[in-house]
Order: C-alpha cells, then sequence, then structure tokens
C-alpha cells in the first residue's frame, strides 16, 4: 500500500504507478465503491482521487462523473447502506489444500 507524504499531489502522482491510476479511477467509477475503500487502499482522499479523474479523463467524463457522484450516499461510506462490493477480478484464489 502507498503512503503518500503530505506534499502536493503532484508528488503523489509521481508515486503512483500508471496501473494504480487505471484502478483509481476504475474504482471512483464503480458506484458501489467509497471514497474511504479508496483511501485505505491507495492512502489518498477525495479531493486526491478528484484531481486524479480530473487529469486523467476527458472533460466531458470528468463533468459526468462529478454529476453522478455529487451528493450520492454510495461514496461516502458512513452514509452509504452498500454492502462491500468486490467483483470476481478481486477474489484471491482459493487453496487446495487437501
Amino acid at each position: 500500500m502507498l503512503q503518500p507524504s503530505h506534499n502536493s499531489s503532484k508528488s503523489l502522482l509521481k508515486l503512483l504507478t500508471a496501473a494504480d491510476i487505471d484502478r483509481i479511477v476504475e474504482m471512483a467509477w464503480e458506484d458501489r465503491t467509497t471514497f474511504d475503500t479508496i483511501h485505505g487502499q491507495f492512502g489518498i482522499s477525495e479531493a486526491e482521487v478528484i484531481k486524479i479523474m480530473r487529469k486523467f479523463m476527458k472533460r466531458s467524463s470528468f463533468l459526468m462523473w462529478r454529476e453522478r457522484v455529487s451528493g450520492r450516499k454510495t461514496k461516502h461510506a458512513i452514509t452509504s447502506e452498500a454492502q462491500r462490493f468486490r467483483c470476481s477480478q478481486q477474489e484471491k484464489p482459493k487453496s487446495k489444500n487437501i
């Protein structure tokens, strides 16, 4: 897990790999993935997620995303009634200890 320093978000972006950024964008698009979950996995705040989304998305896509998530209860764990969602790609393979 990344532990970014308290410097500017530019230094944070230097710590993130392309795969990390892709995953953050993917998680931010998911309705049931909260900003708290993203923070727990990558150590970045909601404001930093927004900066990443703004930087790495087309303007029209970013505006559509912001409109969709603004005020959405499921994007904040405190107000979310959603259960933890885990897609099949996130599941770890089960060991075959017989």
